[in-house]
């Protein structure tokens, strides 16, 4: 089977992403492309664990959450460990949304009572000022 070689370019092209991004995450020491002299040239492996930092962020985890989860694979490769630190930060997440949408609705419930209160105010002085 061939290996797939990228460009910086053309991997963050691919994935939608900046070529600064794609920098960050190697400096950041998410992925590790190999050197052809002075350029970088990024395999389907950093392809793929771009791809799996780009669903960790949009789920709302931290860069410092995604290094670890991948890092794991690298020391157990049976994907046990993975797994349950997946599932830990996964759960975590959710009481965090819990707890979010909870406050959310809670403050929803206030605005719209301010909302109905402040109507009711003005079509009172509405129809106090017919009156007059």
């Amino acid at each position: 089977m061939k290996d797939t070689f990228y460009t910086v370019t053309q991997l963050a092209d691919e994935l939608g992403m900046t070529a600064r991004a794609v920098r960050f995450y190697e400096q950041k020491g998410l992925i590790q492309p190999q050197r052809a002299g002075s350029t970088r040239v990024y395999t389907e492996r950093e392809r793929a664990r771009l791809i799996l930092v780009q669903r960790g962020k949009r789920l709302g985890f931290s860069i410092q959450d995604i290094k670890e989860y991948l890092d794991l694979y690298e020391a157990d490769r049976t994907g046990a460990e993975q797994l349950c630190a997946l599932l830990r930060g996964v759960r975590k997440r959710i009481k965090r949304l819990e707890d979010q949408s909870a406050a959310l609705a809670l403050t929803l419930e206030e605005l719209r009572d301010i909302e109905r209160q402040a109507t009711e105010s003005l079509e009172k002085i509405d129809r106090n000022g017919k009156d007059s």
